[in-house]
């Protein structure tokens, strides 16, 4: 029986179609994956599937029941969960206080049960098997625990349909293989799970059918047993995407950037020594919690270091800020672009020309023109995908949002690229794109600095690799001498691995 099925639905915003008369369903006890290139349409199903967009047609059934109106809280009461690349946990309140939200006693007289709320939020957890402190607040959680508490506060509400939108973005190798585990525990138990995901390995991993999106309609359902990965691939992109094959390695130049021992006590990192010249594409490679991002920040200014030297262009620095950064000629995209990359209500051609406002004016005035010309600019070399230079970002997708934030890293004319995460959260053909624009950039003699977890991308992409492990780099491998299972040993802290160049 088919617990969640939709039929015909369409959806379009300001002209532009976003669905196209979809029709998909998800059994009792069966996982469903989805999958799609960026823009495919997967975003706007979710949110109509959480109440948040209304469809301009078709119908939704849940349970056998056709449903109009669906609203957030509707969804929810007839036992729709979406759990979001992003916990939508409240920080400040405790795991137990989180688990209980939406399911407040009403009345005007209402009073808190608290040590019930702690047993209810006990009950939660012990039954995905986990071992948390209900009264823990929820900013201490990792990531991989608040997705866990967020799949706990959907059972508290009689979930019959999950939905998951890039759950393991975020997460290393062992904690994704916690979460294929307890997903299949909840299959096992009825419930019905759409899994959306880029990482096609997970996906015929964990999934029974797939149902592939393409340009906002449905391209074909299949049994995981009647697919193969370049198949899978092939109905996605529309053609036959070939095999990326290693970057050939161009002419490097001189040392741009050098650590000495770096190091900060308040990003628990020590001892980092490493060296980036001029057209040579260097890869960081670490766990989760092994120091890379926090080493990225303290390059990019972000976090001060407190040990060690840095030297730019062979002269020692000491950056202040990210501006000191940017001025030095470093520039940053961030891992969460979401956050930190792009300012989602503004404009392409804002984002594009935020680093460098101060050139867009005129006599105090922004120049509109100015920043169309260096917006448009970018647009055409990095192949943004947009309606125009005056569309939100926020309505781009993923793989475009990151062209976007890469675009407002390039803008500024640094020697100094650190891409950390890069392709997070991008489909197949977009990774492609963004692959061939950092090859484009070492070509023209930036020195980039890659931060990775998918191993393929930095055999790739990587002249060298950099593996961090307890806060410091234990081992730097030429490309040639590099291995999956010797850069995995590695990140685990296996000293027999370690070769330097």
């Amino acid at each position: 029986m088919a617990m969640l099925s939709v039929r015909g639905l369409s959806k379009s915003f300001g002209g532009v179609r976003a669905l196209a008369d979809v029709s998909l369903h998800v059994d009792r006890g069966e996982v469903l994956g989805l999958v799609g290139e960026n823009g495919a349409g997967k975003s706007t199903l979710i949110r109509i599937l959480s109440g948040a967009h209304a469809p301009d047609a078709g119908t939704v059934t849940i349970g056998g029941e056709d449903v109009a109106h669906l609203s957030p809280t509707r969804a929810r009461a007839l036992g729709i969960a979406v759990i979001y690349q992003q916990p939508a946990l409240l920080p400040d309140l405790s795991v137990a206080e989180n688990l209980a939200l939406g399911d407040e006693p009403e009345g005007l007289f209402r009073r808190v049960d608290w040590p019930a709320r702690r047993r209810r939020a006990v009950d939660l957890l012990a039954r995905l098997g986990l071992a948390i402190d209900p009264d823990r607040p929820a900013r201490t959680l990792s990531m991989p625990e608040k997705q866990l508490c967020e799949i706990a506060r959907a059972l508290g509400a009689d979930a019959r349909v999950l939905v998951l939108d890039e759950p393991t973005a975020s997460l290393s190798v062992t904690e994704v293989e916690t979460l294929l585990a307890l997903l299949r525990g909840l299959r096992a138990q009825g419930l019905a799970i759409v899994y959306v995901s880029h990482r096609l390995p997970e996906v015929f991993v964990i999934a029974d059918r797939v149902t592939v999106l393409r340009d906002g309609a449905v391209v074909e359902t299949r049994a995981v047993r009647d697919l193969d990965h370049a198949t899978l691939i092939r109905l996605m992109v529309g053609r036959e995407l070939a095999a990326e094959a290693p970057r050939t390695a161009g002419n490097v130049g001189a040392l741009v950037l050098e650590a000495r021992r770096l190091g900060s006590r308040a990003a628990g990192v020590h001892d980092v020594s490493l060296a980036l010249r001029a057209g040579e594409v260097v890869g960081l490679f670490g766990l989760v919690n092994s120091g890379r991002t926090e080493l990225a920040r303290i390059l990019a200014g972000l976090t001060p270091a407190d040990a060690g030297e840095l030297l730019v262009a062979g002269a020692p620095a000491v950056l202040e800020s990210p501006r000191h950064a940017a001025v030095l000629g470093i520039a940053h995209v961030p891992e969460d672009r979401r956050q930190h990359g792009v300012v989602l209500p503004m404009s392409v051609a804002a984002n594009c020309t935020l680093s460098v406002l101060p050139r867009m004016t005129r006599r105090g005035l922004l120049d509109r023109q100015r920043e169309d010309a260096l917006a448009r600019d970018w647009v055409d070399r990095l192949q943004v995908k947009t309606s125009s230079l005056r569309a939100e970002v926020e309505t781009l997708s993923g793989g475009n949002q990151q062209k976007v934030a890469l675009a407002r890293a390039l803008a500024t004319g640094p020697r100094v690229l650190i891409l950390d995460e890069p392709t997070q959260g991008v489909d197949v053909g977009a990774k492609a794109e963004i692959h061939a624009r950092v090859a484009e950039l070492a070509r023209d003699g930036l020195a980039v600095l890659v931060i990775s977890s998918e191993v393929p991308e930095l055999l790739t992409l990587c002249d060298r690799i950099a593996v961090m492990c307890d806060g410091t780099i234990v081992a730097v491998l030429a490309r040639a001498d590099a291995t999956p299972e010797g850069l995995l040993a590695l990140a685990l802290g296996s000293p027999a691995e370690a070769r330097a160049v």
